[in-house]
């Protein structure tokens, strides 16, 4: 259960480009989650189910909360700004879905924990597999709006000096060099 079949790099100073590599990643992290769920149910715990687990917790715990704040400081205020009705929706849309997200994974968090321990773990449950599916849901419909909507809005009102603090400022929030070249 590999999670890091990587793909091509971007970097900070393509920022719309890096959120959009981010859903990949998220994707493959949320296709993870169910195969974790698929075979813990199936054979039980062991150093796959652990290193899955593992793998699962790290994206959801470091790389998506940075995704999130990306978005919520960079992305909704200037599609906000800008005031088209459809898009203002869009982004309330989009910041109760960062919200009903974080709830999810605050119930999936502890299991995922359990599991990449050297203990058991616990079973599957139903409602493990109801708040897995749930959260999976959420990013399914969540991604395409960003993407073919949010995102679009908010890349049309940025020029390169908008662009490159915008980077800047995510790289530093990640303890990267503070600047990029120019």
């Amino acid at each position: 259960m590999d999670l890091f079949n990587r793909t091509p790099a971007v970097g900070f100073e393509q920022p719309f480009e890096m959120l959009e590599a981010c859903h990949e990643r998220v994707q493959r992290s949320l296709d993870l989650l169910a195969r974790l769920i698929d075979h813990v149910a199936a054979r039980g715990h062991d150093a796959q189910s652990r290193s899955a687990a593992h793998d699962v917790l790290r994206y959801f715990e470091l790389a998506a909360p940075h995704h999130h704040e990306d978005e919520e400081r960079h992305v909704f205020p200037r599609v906000l700004a800008g005031g088209d009705a459809s898009q203002v929706a869009a982004v309330q849309r989009l910041r109760a879905d960062h919200r009903r997200m974080g709830e999810l994974w605050a119930r999936l968090r502890p299991v995922m924990q359990a599991w990449a321990g050297d203990e058991d773990g616990g079973a599957v449950t139903d409602g493990l597999r109801a708040d897995a599916t749930a959260f999976r849901a959420l990013y399914a419909g969540h991604i395409p709006v960003e993407e073919g909507l949010v995102f679009v809005a908010a890349k049309g009102l940025c020029d390169d000096a908008a662009l490159r603090a915008m980077g800047d400022e995510m790289r530093a929030r990640r303890g990267a060099a503070a600047t990029m070249p120019r």
